[in-house]
């Protein structure tokens, strides 16, 4: 019995450790990630980057994850119209002040892959506080075939002022 308490409360300190909103990484075959958390937004620039993958870093919340953790990928996809891999990002501002954002989105394959490196990145996407903005990140793709070796795209960078 007494494992099983230190399980859960092992478990719930996870939870509350790296956050409620999404994972930061979406499929490129169009299923979406993500959920929904408030956040205190106590400095005027707030930066980070790095390919996080669940939520917050590990030691609770600093200002410098905030941003990040205000993007939630909505879609990821290799469009063939335009020969563009597009991600569709909602950015939500919990804060009481309006912030500029700018959000870099790598798309990425399977490991050993052949997915070359691609990046996009969109800047001045202006969200009121307490509102939330839609926003398409694209890039060419730089491959010959169908896009298919493209299975993922993540937030590797976002900052607002």
């Amino acid at each position: 019995m007494r494992h099983i308490r230190a399980i859960a409360v092992f478990g719930i300190a996870v939870v509350a450790l790296t956050g409620a909103r999404g994972s930061h990484g979406g499929s490129c075959g169009g299923s979406s990630s993500g959920g929904s958390s408030s956040s205190n937004h106590n400095s005027d620039n707030d930066s980070t980057s790095g390919g996080t993958s669940g939520g917050s870093l590990p030691g609770g919340s600093s200002s410098a994850d905030k941003a990040i953790r205000d993007v939630t990928i909505n879609e990821c996809k290799f469009d063939p119209a335009t020969k563009n891999l597009v991600a569709r990002v909602t950015v939500k501002n919990d804060g009481v002040l309006d912030y500029d954002y700018t959000v870099t989105m790598k798309f990425k394959g399977d490991a050993g892959g052949t997915a070359l490196p691609a990046s996009a990145t969109k800047t001045a996407i202006k969200v009121a506080a307490g509102a939330s903005v839609s926003a398409e990140l694209a890039t060419s793709y730089p491959g010959t075939g169908d896009g298919s070796e493209y299975t993922k795209c993540e937030v590797s960078r976002a900052s607002r002022s």
